[in-house]
């Protein structure tokens, strides 16, 4: 087994006409945690619902550690974890649902109840744990919908926006916890609309839109690729008049987008900041100045997302 999740050529529409994934294809390796992207509506919770065996899919193949989905379900329920953006157990309380959880997979008693009690403390659940799920806001209910899967061993955790509610240090407690495990060989696949979270926490990246692959790779890949305009700031203290030809001196005016000088900066705005800015500092150098901060902006996963969506 090459790979822990296999998607090719996978085709899904709801009513013969409008198709909802569009001969998509991707790999996640064992270990892995792959982020998939895309706008609402754009396929992710569809390709959820196909590799987790709750819906079906009209052609190309789907495996999960090494099973088909469309023929061995139980095989691969045994051995996943999923978190959708429904709701499930809705009318137990807190703790019931860990119990609940821990039955349904068969958990002894005491593994059961040690499982709830460490889940229950990491994910600061104690003071809710006898209210009922209904009554609970999104953001608490989302928490015990992460922590519950975690009280029994899976091998593929499958995450449908997960810390949708979350405030940002429950957020990244959240995502710390997931990274951790993938160190013990869980494998992750996280669909998301929060791109600085993935660009924290995923290995590797897909971004969909109208159920086909527009773009695959890693986070720094892609905004190398496909980055927006960046930045490049050089400070300097001189009473020596800067020219701006002597500037981009040797440099593709393709390159240069805008430039802009004044007594203490050079400000350079371009797609290759990475090939010019080595150049560019040495022809302030051979006009006799020196500088004193660089500054150079990076690139966000926004950036590559809006640029990958206007293809």
């Amino acid at each position: 087994m090459d790979s822990a999740i296999t998607v090719d050529d996978l085709v899904k529409s709801y009513d013969g006409k409008k198709i909802a994934v569009d001969h998509l294809s991707f790999r996640v390796g064992y270990g892995e945690i792959y982020g998939l992207l895309g706008r609402n509506g754009a396929g992710k919770s569809t390709t959820i619902k196909i590799l987790t065996t709750l819906i079906n899919y009209d052609s190309g193949n789907a495996k999960v550690l090494d099973y088909d989905v469309s023929k061995n379900g139980s095989e691969i329920r045994k051995r996943i974890g999923v978190v959708q953006q429904e709701e499930a157990f809705d009318f137990t309380t807190v703790e019931n649902n860990f119990k609940l959880y821990g039955m349904l997979w068969e958990l002894k008693r005491e593994e059961r109840k040690s499982r709830m009690e460490e889940l229950i403390d990491f994910f600061d659940l104690d003071e809710i744990r006898k209210k009922r799920m209904y009554d609970l806001s999104g953001g608490q209910k989302k928490r015990v919908q992460v922590a519950r899967e975690f009280m029994h061993d899976m091998d593929i955790f499958f995450l449908d926006e997960p810390t949708v509610g979350l405030d940002p240090i429950m957020r990244r407690k959240i995502l710390d916890f997931i990274r951790e495990y993938t160190k013990k060989g869980l494998t992750v696949l996280f669909t998301t609309q929060n791109l600085e979270e993935a660009d924290y926490l995923c290995d590797k990246i897909g971004i969909i839109n109208n159920g086909k692959k527009v773009a695959e790779g890693t986070s720094s890949d892609l905004k190398t690729k496909y980055g927006a305009l960046r930045t490049l700031k050089i400070g300097y203290d001189s009473t020596i008049k800067l020219d701006k030809d002597k500037v981009i001196d040797g440099i593709n005016p393709l390159y240069i987008k805008e430039i802009n000088i004044t007594s203490d900066e050079v400000t350079v705005i371009s797609s290759y900041v990475e090939k010019i800015v080595n150049k560019i500092l040495q022809n302030i150098y051979n006009a006799g100045i020196k500088t004193e901060k660089i500054l150079i902006d990076n690139p966000t996963l926004d950036d590559v997302f809006i640029k990958v969506m206007k293809k």
